[in-house]
């Protein structure tokens, strides 16, 4: 057995639930012992497994299982013209248990590298990340960046604080069924950019999914914009590379 089948047995565990997120995984010299190789090469595959993101390996702590059963970054069901028809996001394994929370809201400065999504800089924006979990494994890091302007928008005959600027903890306020978000707030949404790419996650999604820092993932950028080409709101969803990323375009 070479380094990548032992990778490659121990990626099926976890994917198959066999090695739970959390647990411990055996030690070099068993893991060496176990398929019969050098402590080099066992060494090597937990390595590989951290690169992956599927390991976490600390000094004095052994090497823990970093992922749970693969699960899918679903963006939504997008069904052109009529949006309320979107499904939300949902774990791809049946019967899992899915969670979402809502882990930081702030008003902040622009900064420059937002100037890409047409975001001025050192303008005011609002900053909303939720961490989205299957059966209590993070999964999903999502930042939702605003104009000041477009988050602090109440629905009509609304009291209250804005649904947009809600504070951690606050029961989340959602719209009537079938009508958007877009639409109650009164947001002019016309388009929405999407674009996915695989590079190493930034130090707070590595924080938020428990990962180490650099480690590989899925990065989810949507840029919606209104009518006249200004933006509206961004998103990012970062996933680790274990997961999938869907979509569904109906129409």
């Amino acid at each position: 057995m070479n380094t990548n089948g032992i990778v490659a047995e121990i990626r099926a565990g976890i994917a198959a639930g066999q090695y739970r997120y959390g647990t411990r995984l055996p030690s070099v010299r068993d893991l060496a012992d176990q398929y019969g190789v050098s402590q080099q090469t066992a060494a090597a595959a937990y390595a590989v497994l951290s690169a992956l993101g599927l390991a976490r390996t600390e000094r004095g702590s052994g090497t823990t299982v970093a992922a749970g059963p693969a699960a899918d970054a679903h963006l939504g069901t997008f069904t052109p013209p009529d949006l309320a028809a979107a499904l939300p996001w949902k774990p791809s394994t049946t019967g899992a248990q899915a969670s979402e929370e809502t882990t930081l809201v702030r008003q902040a400065p622009a900064p420059p590298e937002m100037a890409e999504w047409g975001i001025t800089p050192g303008s005011d924006v609002v900053e909303r990340t939720r961490i989205r979990s299957v059966d209590g494994a993070p999964v999903q890091h999502k930042l939702t960046v605003l104009p000041y302007a477009v988050a602090s928008r109440v629905p009509e005959g609304y009291e209250g604080v804005p649904p947009m600027l809600a504070p951690v903890g606050a029961q989340p306020v959602k719209p009537p069924v079938g009508t958007r978000v877009a639409d109650w707030l009164g947001w002019d949404v016309a388009t929405t950019e999407c674009a996915i790419t695989a590079e190493p996650m930034n130090p707070a999604a590595c924080e938020a999914l428990r990962m180490p820092e650099g480690s590989p993932g899925f990065r989810i950028v949507n840029v919606t914009r209104n009518s006249e080409g200004n933006t509206v709101y961004v998103t990012v969803t970062t996933t680790p590379l274990h997961h999938r990323v869907t979509l569904d375009i109906i129409g």
